[in-house]
């Protein structure tokens, strides 16, 4: 759902091992420029759907 919300996103900046899950966040607040919180949030709505 995120990919097809960000299409500049691919599979590989969802690639990351338990222990790099702070790596994937910081990547991809810096692809697209979202401060931590925003990306919590978005991730919270979308475990909605």
């Amino acid at each position: 759902m995120l990919k097809q919300r960000f299409p500049i996103l691919n599979d590989e900046d969802f690639n990351f091992e338990v222990d790099e899950r702070e790596t994937m966040f910081k990547k991809l607040e810096a692809k697209l420029n979202k401060t931590r919180a925003e990306l919590e949030s978005l991730f919270a709505e979308l475990q909605l759907y």
